[in-house]
Parts: C-alpha cells; structure tokens; sequence
C-alpha cells in the first residue's frame, strides 16, 4: 500500500477529517490534526501508513469518549466498556483511557464526588444504596469510601422522605408509617434510620407525638 501522496482533501460530511491518496487513488481518511504533517509528493511506507492508521483510530475513540463524557462525568469502568461496545481494540481502549486521565478527565475519585452529590441533590440515598451503585460503575472502594465519608445518613433520609410525606398528608398514623417506612428502606436506609426519620415527619406533619412500639 506504500505509495506517493498526490492529494489531501477535507473530508465533506465528516468535519475534522481528510482523505488522502496516493498515486492518484483514495487509500485513507485521517484527522487533520495527523494530516497536517503530511505534504503532497511525500512518500509513505507501509509502515508509516501503518503507524498513521494506529495514531487515527486512537485520535478516533479519544474523540468518541469525549462525546461520552460531555454529557455527565463517568467512570473509567463506564468509559472502558462503552468504548469496547464500539468495537475497538483493547490497545487503543487503553492508550484512550490513559490520554484522558493525564487530562484530568477521568478521575474515578472525583466520579465518585459527583454521583454522592449529585444523588443528595436530587435522589437521596442511604450509603449502603450509594456504595452499591459506584460498585456497578466500576469504582473502587477506596474512591467509594472517601466519597461516601461527607454522608449524613440521617439528613439524606429527610431529604428523601420529605416530597413523600407531602402526598402522604392526609393518611392515618398507621398507614403514613408504613408507606413512608417502605419507601425509606427501599432506598437503603436502615430500619432505625427510617423510623427516626417517619418520627419526625410526623411531627412535623401533624405536631402530634411519633408512634410507640
């Protein structure tokens, strides 16, 4: 496939990518950003072409996980395999990986950060539904145990309780425990951890005394 370049033409539908030809035909495309440091009348060897191709399909899937992590951060293991989805060779799912986080953009530690945060804002949890869910991002447990450190169980109860109260409003003591009491411990948290939490949201609630028992 060794030939001499003859052409460098942007590619029309794919922005940020050339086609080059050697000896008159198409052999390749290639981001512009590796095509700049070829000229027309340069001969390419196989193994030149070889190595271009390599640094293509890298330069490829490094654009392909930036658009992964534009919508939320991720996870390395997330990143890992929504790139081995796309078929790529696990060298180059390495080389990527390795090239964002020199970036500083995967870091598993900070990944961590966000989702405890992003859960506290949105949809409380227990540290026990938290742990499981990094769990099945990959992360490890260290990561996990530094982000989950800030947690305050009793307060993420109230915060996820409080929206369920409101449309319980209304009920009766009894039912007001135990659908409350169901939907804490769904979410992870422990019975005592529940129960103080259905204590004082009926409280709250009624200004009546929690129930005994």
């Amino acid at each position: 496939m060794s030939g001499t370049i003859t052409a460098l033409k942007a590619q029309t539908k794919s922005k940020g990518r050339v086609n080059v030809y050697l000896d008159g035909a198409f052999a390749f495309g290639l981001a512009d950003i590796l095509a700049a440091s070829l000229r027309v009348g340069q001969r390419l060897s196989d193994e030149q072409i070889a190595a271009l191709r390599q640094r293509d399909a890298q330069e490829r899937a490094y654009e392909r996980a930036l658009r992964f992590l534009s919508y939320r951060p991720r996870s390395t293991d997330e990143t890992r395999r929504y790139l081995a989805g796309k078929d790529l060779p696990p060298e180059v799912i390495d080389a990527t990986l390795a090239r964002l986080a020199s970036a500083g953009l995967l870091d598993d530690e900070a990944f961590a950060r966000f989702w405890v945060e992003d859960r506290e804002s949105f949809r409380p949890r227990s540290a026990m539904a938290l742990r499981v869910e990094l769990r099945r991002k990959g992360v490890g447990d260290e990561a996990i145990a530094a982000a989950l450190n800030a947690v305050d169980e009793e307060e993420a109860a109230y915060q996820a309780a409080q929206p369920r109260a409101a449309r319980l409003q209304g009920c009766d003591r009894a039912t007001f425990y135990r659908r409350l009491g169901d939907f804490l411990q769904r979410r992870g948290f422990s019975y005592q951890t529940s129960r103080a939490t259905v204590d004082r949201l009926w409280r709250e609630s009624t200004g009546a005394e929690p129930a005994r028992g």
